[in-house]
C-alpha cells in the first residue's frame, strides 16, 4: 500500500494531484532552487489518500456531499450552521490507524533531525485546488503554528483537514466554479521558523495594485507572519527594482515604515499569542537592507523558474520568515499571482473626482477604482446578516469567514492591514475598492451615511463624505496612433507612476519634485539642517515627523530619493528629467520650520527662487540634500536614466555657479551619462541660447514663466489673467528662436509648460518647428498624440 507520507524533498509541481498546491510547490523550490541559496524549511507532506481514507473511516463522505449539495451559499446563516457542523465532525473523527501511525513516525523523523524529541512544527492545508494561477484561494484553509508534542500534532491535522469546509472555502469554490468533490485536502508539516523572535511576512513580484512587472515587494511586520497575512497590522513596505538588482545595484526604490503595533510570538499556555510592540522597535523596519535584497533575488529566481516551467511570465506571490536564533531568511509558501497575471494588454483606467466632500478617512489602497453607497459598519461576524448589496463594508478587519459577503459590497474600509493581506488579495480578485489601514474607519464612519471609496490616485485610498461625481477615461494604449513628436510625461506624485509608466510615452520630461516637498516631507530643508533655528514647538514637530531617523535631514534624502527612485523605475529605461526644486519664498515659507528661513517678498515670482537659491548661503545646505537624493538614486539604485534640470537660470555666471555646487555634491555634467537640462523660461535663456547651450545638455521651455516674462504679465494676477495666452505671437516667435539657436548648437529642445496640453493646436505649431519632445499631464497624451497624429 503507498505510504500516505511524503517528504518535501521528493515533491514536485507534477505531484499537486497528490499533496495539493502549497506542498508541490514549496517541494518544487526544495528541489529546483536550494542551489540558487533560496531556503526553505524542511518538512513533509500528509497527502490527499490521507484526507479521503480519514473521510472514508469515518462514514462522512455521503453526509458532506448531500449537505454541500443542498447548501445556498448565499444564506449566510444556513452557511454558517452547516460549515460549522462539518468542521465539527471531521476534526471530532479520530484518523485511521495508518494515517496516524505514518504521520507520527514522520513527525518523530523530523524531530530528531533538530535534536529534539517532539519540535515544534507548522500544520498547513494544501488544497489541490489551491495556489492555482487562476485562484489563489488564499486564506480559504487553515494553519496551525508552534504545533508540539503527538497529541496537538494529532489534533491539528485534523484540524486543518476540517478546514476545507471554513465558509469562506465553500463560497469561493460555489464561485470559482469548482465542484465540492473535485477538491481534496492535504496537510504539509515544516519545522517552525522562529520568526516570533525576528519577522515575517509577504513578496510579490510584482506592484500590487498596477501590475507592474519590473518591481518586487516586500513586506513584513515582527512576529510570525500570520499577522501580515491575516491584514491584522499595518507591516513595512519595500519595493525593489528587478532590472538595475540584477545589474548589481543595491536597487531599493522605496521603504515604507509600517505601525507593527503588534506581533504574534510563541505562548505560554498556548500555542501562540498576540503582544504589543514596544515604541522604539516599532520605528525601525524590519529587515536590513541586505536582507530585502536577498529576499528579492529569491523572489525573482523564484519567478524565473516558475516560467520558465509555464512556457510564459508568471509573477509570483511568496511569504517569507526570517529566524531569530540563526538570523536566517526562508521562504514558506510560493504560489503564482492571481489578479494581475490574468490580465490582457493593460488597459488603463483613470478617474477623476469632479466634486468636492469631506475627507472622513484615508489608508493604503488597494486597487484603482472607486466605490459608492451607505456604511455598514461589521464588528463581528454575527452582523453580517444585516449587511446588505451594495453597502460599503467597515470593520476593524476582515475575518476570512467574511469573504462570502465581500462579492455584494460597494467597497471595503479597514482600521488594520497592509496591500499584500488576504481580505486585500481577495478584493484585487473582486475589483473591490478597498482602503486598508486606515486606523480609526470603524470609530468615523458611521452606519447608514453616504461615502465615496477614492482608490484611484496612487497609493493613498480615501473616503470622502457623500456621494461624489466620478468621471472615468479608459484608455487602450495599443490604439493610439503614433506620434511624430516624442511625447512624454509632466508628473509629479510617486504613487501613479507605476500605472502611468503604461502610457506610451517616451519618459518624463518633467518630475517636479515640489510635490514630494510637499506631501512626502512638509519640512522645509534648512530647517531639516538646522532644527536648532526654529523654536521649540516646531523643532518637536520636526523630531516627531523624522523620529527613528540618525538626523532629520537623512529623512529628506530618503524620501526624495524613494519618490524620484519610483518614477525613475517606473519609467527605466526611458530618461526622467527631474526638475531641482522651484518653490517661490513663499511656498516654502509655507513649510514647516520655513518662515525662519525665508524673506518676505512684495513679489516673490521674480524673486529668490530657481538657480539663485542653490549657491546662496540661505539655501545652500538645502540643495545640498537635494543632490545627496539624486546621487543615491543614480548611483545606489543604479537608475542612470535620471537627469537633472536647473530652474529659473536667469545668467551664464549663475548656470557655471550652480554646476560647481552641484559637483561638489557628486553630481558633475557628463559623469557616469549625467545629462544636466535648463528650463528655458526667461527671455536672456532665449537671447543667450547658443551660450547656454556650451553649459547645459538641453533645454526644456516653460510655457507658462516665459509667457509671464515675455508679455509682461504676472501670471498670478486676477485682473490681467485674461492677456494671459502662450499662443501670443511674441512668445511663439520666442520658442521658434530657442529651437532653432539650440539646434544650431547641438543641443535638443522640449517643452514641459502646461500650454500644450491645453491647447493642442500649440502642440501642432511645435511640432512643425522641429521641437523634440512635448511634455503633457497624462490625461491629455491621448488627445495630443491624436491631434498630432492627424495634424
Amino acid at each position: 500500500m503507498a505510504s500516505f507520507v511524503l517528504p518535501l524533498a521528493e515533491v514536485t509541481l507534477e505531484d499537486l494531484p497528490r499533496v495539493g498546491g502549497k506542498n508541490a510547490s514549496l517541494g518544487e523550490m526544495i528541489g529546483a532552487l536550494s542551489q540558487s541559496g533560496v531556503r526553505v524549511p524542511d518538512g513533509f507532506a500528509l497527502t490527499v489518500d490521507a484526507f479521503h481514507a480519514h473521510l472514508r473511516g469515518a462514514g462522512l463522505e455521503a453526509e458532506i456531499q448531500a449537505t454541500l449539495d443542498r447548501l445556498d451559499p448565499g444564506d449566510i446563516a444556513a452557511l454558517a450552521e452547516a460549515g460549522a457542523r462539518l468542521r465539527c465532525r471531521v476534526a471530532e473523527a479520530p484518523l485511521p490507524k495508518q494515517v496516524a501511525e505514518e504521520a507520527q513516525a514522520a513527525y518523530s523523523l523530523l524531530s530528531g533531525r533538530f535534536g529534539e524529541a517532539e519540535t515544534d512544527v507548522a500544520v498547513r492545508s494544501s488544497a489541490t485546488a489551491e495556489d492555482l494561477p487562476t485562484a489563489s484561494f488564499a486564506g480559504q484553509q487553515e494553519s496551525f503554528l508552534n504545533v508540539r508534542g503527538a497529541n496537538d500534532f494529532d489534533v491539528a491535522i485534523r484540524r486543518c483537514m476540517a478546514s476545507l469546509y471554513t465558509d469562506r472555502a465553500i463560497v469561493y469554490r460555489h464561485e470559482q466554479g469548482i465542484a465540492h468533490g473535485d477538491v481534496a485536502l492535504s496537510v504539509g508539516v515544516q519545522k517552525m521558523v522562529r520568526s516570533d523572535r525576528a519577522s515575517a511576512g509577504v513578496i510579490f513580484t510584482l506592484d500590487t495594485e498596477s501590475g507592474f512587472r519590473d518591481v518586487v515587494l516586500v513586506t513584513g511586520s515582527f512576529g510570525l507572519g500570520e499577522l501580515v497575512v491575516q491584514g491584522r497590522v499595518n507591516p513595512d513596505e519595500f519595493w525593489v527594482h528587478k532590472p538595475t538588482l540584477a545589474a548589481g545595484f543595491r536597487a531599493i526604490v522605496r521603504r515604507e515604515r509600517g505601525e507593527k503595533a503588534t506581533k504574534l510570538v510563541y505562548g505560554d499556555l498556548r500555542a501562540v499569542k498576540e503582544m504589543r510592540v514596544a515604541r522604539e522597535e516599532r520605528l525601525r523596519f524590519v529587515l536590513s537592507d541586505d536582507e530585502v535584497l536577498e529576499l528579492a533575488r529569491w523572489a525573482v529566481a523564484v519567478e524565473r523558474h516558475y516560467s520558465e516551467r509555464a512556457g510564459h511570465p508568471v509573477p509570483m506571490d511568496l511569504e517569507w520568515a526570517k529566524d531569530g536564533r540563526s538570523g536566517e531568511l526562508f521562504v514558506v509558501q510560493a504560489r503564482p499571482e492571481t489578479v494581475h497575471s490574468r490580465s490582457s494588454a493593460p488597459k488603463i483606467e483613470l478617474f477623476r473626482l469632479r466634486g468636492t466632500g469631506r475627507l472622513l478617512v484615508s489608508g493604503k489602497a488597494v486597487g484603482s477604482r472607486v466605490g459608492v453607497g451607505p456604511v455598514r459598519v461589521i464588528r463581528s461576524t454575527s452582523e453580517l446578516v444585516n449587511f446588505q448589496p451594495g453597502e460599503v463594508l467597515v470593520a476593524g478587519m476582515t475575518d476570512p469567514d467574511w469573504e462570502p459577503v465581500l462579492a455584494r459590497a460597494a467597497a471595503l474600509v479597514t482600521d488594520q492591514g497592509g496591500r499584500t493581506c488576504h481580505a486585500a488579495i481577495v478584493s484585487r480578485e473582486l475589483g473591490l475598492p478597498c482602503v486598508v489601514g486606515t486606523g480609526k474607519g470603524s470609530r468615523v464612519l458611521r452606519d447608514g451615511d453616504r461615502v465615496t471609496v477614492f482608490c484611484a490616485e496612487g497609493d493613498t485610498g480615501r473616503v470622502y463624505e457623500g456621494e461624489l461625481p466620478v468621471e472615468r477615461e479608459e484608455i487602450d494604449p495599443a490604439t493610439l496612433p503614433e506620434s511624430p513628436v516624442p511625447l512624454m510625461l509632466n508628473l509629479a506624485n510617486p504613487d501613479l507612476a507605476f500605472q502611468l509608466a503604461q502610457l506610451p510615452s517616451a519618459g518624463v520630461g518633467l518630475l517636479r519634485i515640489e510635490f514630494l516637498v510637499n506631501h512626502w516631507i512638509g519640512i522645509h530643508p534648512m530647517a531639516l539642517v538646522h532644527p536648532e533655528r526654529v523654536d521649540e514647538d516646531v523643532r518637536a514637530e520636526i523630531l516627531r515627523r523624522t523620529e527613528g531617523w540618525p538626523k532629520p535631514s537623512d529623512h529628506f534624502v530618503e524620501r526624495m530619493a524613494s519618490g524620484v527612485g519610483v518614477i525613475a523605475a517606473a519609467f527605466h529605461p526611458r530618461p526622467v528629467i527631474v526638475r531641482f526644486s522651484d518653490f517661490k519664498s513663499n511656498e516654502y515659507a509655507g513649510l514647516i520650520g520655513g518662515k525662519v528661513f525665508e524673506p518676505v517678498e512684495a513679489n516673490p515670482m521674480l524673486g529668490f527662487r530657481g538657480a539663485s537659491r542653490y549657491t546662496d548661503e540661505r539655501y545652500r545646505e538645502g540643495f545640498a540634500l537635494e543632490c545627496r537624493a539624486i546621487c543615491r538614486v543614480r548611483e545606489e539604485m543604479g537608475l542612470e536614466n535620471v537627469k537633472v534640470m536647473i530652474p529659473f537660470c536667469r545668467t551664464l555666471g549663475e548656470a557655471r555657479r550652480v554646476q560647481q555646487e552641484m559637483a561638489k555634491h557628486g553630481l558633475v555634467r557628463g559623469e557616469k551619462g549625467l545629462e544636466v537640462w535648463v528650463m528655458c523660461e526667461i527671455p536672456n535663456n532665449v537671447v543667450l541660447a547658443e551660450e547656454f547651450a556650451q553649459l547645459f545638455d538641453g533645454f526644456s521651455i516653460g510655457s507658462n514663466d516665459l509667457t509671464q516674462l515675455v508679455l509682461g504679465i504676472d501670471r498670478d494676477s486676477e485682473i490681467l489673467a485674461p492677456l494671459f495666452d502662450e499662443r501670443d505671437p511674441g512668445v511663439l516667435r520666442m520658442i521658434e528662436t530657442v529651437v532653432e539657436r539650440a539646434h544650431r548648437a547641438g543641443r535638443r529642445v522640449g517643452i514641459c509648460g502646461q500650454a500644450p496640453s491645453d491647447h493642442p493646436d500649440l502642440a501642432v505649431f511645435l511640432a512643425k518647428i522641429g521641437i523634440d519632445s512635448i511634455s503633457l499631464v497624462p490625461d491629455s497624451l491621448p488627445r495630443v498624440a491624436r491631434r498630432l497624429a492627424g495634424a
